[in-house]
C-alpha cells in the first residue's frame, strides 16, 4: 500500500500522566522529519498539525483519576477527527501525547465499525482503575476504561460500555512485575483476551504480532494498533515518559512487531504515545525512533 492515504494528527497532551513532557512530542516528532521519512517511502501524506495543546498540570493530591475533565475532553476531540478522517477512507496517524488518546482514537472510530479491534503494544497493561490506583494517573487505567472495569466518563466515549469486549483486544509486550497497572486475576478471568508478555515478546516478536492478528481477524473488521514507547526497555531507548528499566523489549522488536500490526488489511488507525522529548537534549534517541517507527509502519503500509 505505498500509494495510502494518511493523515497526521498531533496531540499534544500530556494531561493524562504523571508530568509534562509528552505534549511536545508531536513538535519533536514532525521536526525530526516523521512525515518526510513516511513521504520518501512512497507514502500519500497530509499533516493537519496539532489538534490541541494540554499540559499537565497537578491535580489535588488525593485525587484518584487525576485531571480527568481535561483527559475527557481531549479523547473526545480525538474521537471527532478520527471519524472524520475515516469518512474521507484515509489512515488517521496520531502523535501523541499520553496513552488516554487512545481511549478517543477507538471511540472515533467505533462510530464506524462497532467491531473495531485494538492491538495494544505497551510496556504496561494499563488495568489500574480509581479504586485501586496508587497514583491517580489516568494513563494507567486505559485498558481498564476500555474493558469496563474503570467508571468515569472516559469509559464511555464510545459505543458501550464497555467500549470493547475480551475477544477485541490484544495485550502485546506488558511487564507482568508492575504493581499499578499489572493485574494477574483480571487476565486470569478473561481467557479470550489475547495477551502476550514481554518475555514472550522477546523470544519472538514478530510471531506474537502474526498470533494476536490471527485472533482479533475472527472478532474484528477494522483494527487500532496503539504503540506505547515504553513497551521498550529504557536501557536501550531512554525515551518513556515514565521509565522502565529492565523490562520491555528492544527497539528492534518493537520495530518487528509494529510492521506486523500496521501490515493488518483492516488497519484503521496507528497511535504513537509516550514520547517524552525533554529525555533527548542531543536528538540521538529521537532519530533512532523515528528511523524504526516509520520504517515499521511504511513496511507494514507497503504489504497490505
Amino acid at each position: 500500500m505505498p500509494d495510502a492515504q494518511v493523515v497526521v494528527i498531533g496531540v499534544a497532551s500530556s494531561a493524562g500522566t504523571h508530568h509534562a513532557g509528552q505534549d511536545q512530542a508531536p513538535a519533536a516528532l514532525r521536526a525530526g522529519g516523521f512525515v518526510e521519512r513516511l513521504r520518501a517511502a512512497g507514502v500519500t501524506v497530509e499533516d493537519r498539525g496539532d489538534l490541541l495543546h494540554e499540559v499537565f498540570t497537578a491535580d489535588e493530591m488525593g485525587s484518584t483519576a487525576r485531571n480527568l475533565s481535561a483527559v475527557a475532553r481531549v479523547a473526545r476531540a480525538v474521537a471527532d477527527v478520527v471519524d472524520a478522517v475515516l469518512a474521507q477512507h484515509a489512515l488517521p496517524l496520531v502523535l501523541g501525547g499520553d496513552c488516554t488518546i487512545t481511549l478517543g482514537v477507538v471511540a472515533g472510530a467505533q462510530r464506524r465499525d462497532r467491531t473495531v479491534g485494538l492491538l495494544y503494544l505497551d510496556g504496561d497493561a494499563d488495568l489500574a482503575t480509581p479504586e485501586t490506583t496508587g497514583s491517580g494517573v489516568l494513563d494507567a487505567m486505559g485498558i481498564a476504561h476500555l474493558l469496563g472495569l474503570a467508571d468515569t466518563e472516559l469509559a464511555r466515549l464510545g459505543a458501550g460500555p464497555p467500549m470493547l469486549t475480551d475477544e477485541r483486544l490484544a495485550l502485546i509486550g506488558y511487564d507482568e512485575t508492575d504493581p499499578e497497572t499489572f493485574k494477574a486475576d483480571v487476565l486470569h478471568n478473561r481467557p479470550d483476551l489475547v495477551r502476550f508478555a514481554d518475555h514472550q515478546v522477546r523470544a519472538d516478536p514478530a510471531g506474537c504480532a502474526r498470533a494476536a492478528l490471527n485472533a482479533l481477524r475472527r472478532h474484528t473488521s477494522s483494527l487500532v494498533v496503539h504503540f506505547d514507547v515504553d513497551a521498550v526497555d529504557s536501557r536501550d531507548l531512554p525515551l518513556a515518559n515514565f521509565p522502565h528499566y529492565g523490562t520491555g523489549i528492544s527497539l528492534a522488536a518493537a520495530g518487528e512487531v509494529l510492521a506486523v500490526l500496521c501490515g493488518a488489511p483492516t488497519l484503521a488507525a496507528v497511535v504513537l504515545t509516550e514520547v517524552n522529548p525533554s529525555y533527548d537534549p542531543t536528538g540521538h534517541q529521537l532519530t533512532r525512533y523515528l528511523d524504526t517507527v516509520t520504517g515499521a509502519i511504511t513496511r507494514g503500509l507497503a504489504g497490505r
